[in-house]
């Protein structure tokens, strides 16, 4: 007579094509309902954040200052100060997809950009998501526009040096929503829910004392 655990490891060999289905199922679904949400490109730049009086200053120094700045200048991009002179920047964006309202504005341009600083650089990436990749790309060369002409205004002083180091990245396909990222989690879930159906069966044969 087998232990019950080689009768749950015999139930999941036996079960593999139940296990494979569910997977296939939860996968394709998952990439399914990506196509739920609109399809958006990206536009990544990159600046590079300097302090000019600590210039002459040890390299740690420099570095730290630097992450400090562009720590505050990646959250002063999803104010509505810097949204409205991204806007007002002479460059052809499209400004009748964003909402009169107020706050839905607001949430539509926090969407629209994602912030992250480079630890140990002082660099700032920023990256654009749109549905039209023509103005993702117009959005991120304004973004890097406002941020070198006039983004020592948000840090009290003149002497932030802002520097773009690589020019807005369009993505050839859409990033957003992540069909594949969505398609292999739908595939872990029906690994994990095939698992657990044929595990739930073998109990029941083990409770009710069924044969396999």
């Amino acid at each position: 007579m087998h232990s019950q655990e080689s009768h749950y490891l015999y139930a999941l060999v036996r079960g593999w094509k139940q296990i494979l289905l569910f997977a296939l199922v939860t996968a394709v679904a998952g990439a399914g309902l990506s196509f739920l949400f609109p399809l958006q490109y990206s536009s990544s730049l990159r600046m590079l954040i300097i302090q000019k009086q600590l210039s002459q200053a040890d390299p740690y120094t420099v570095i730290k200052s630097s992450e400090r700045i562009s720590d505050n200048l990646a959250q002063i991009i999803y104010t509505t100060s810097f949204f409205d002179k991204v806007m007002n920047a002479k460059f052809n964006i499209d400004k009748s997809v964003f909402k009169s309202e107020e706050s839905k504005k607001r949430k539509q341009w926090r969407d629209m950009i994602e912030t992250r600083v480079v630890r140990g650089s002082g660099m700032l990436v920023v990256t654009v998501y749109h549905v039209d990749p023509k103005q993702a790309e117009q959005i991120s060369r304004a973004i890097a526009f406002v941020l070198t002409t006039e983004g020592w205004q948000y840090i009290g002083g003149g002497d932030l040096d802002v520097k773009l180091v690589d020019e807005p990245l369009l993505s050839r396909f859409p990033v957003r929503p992540n069909i594949p990222a969505n398609a292999l989690m739908g595939l872990v879930l029906g690994v994990i829910a095939g698992t657990g159906y044929v595990l739930a069966g073998a109990r029941r044969h083990t409770v009710f004392g069924i044969p396999q």
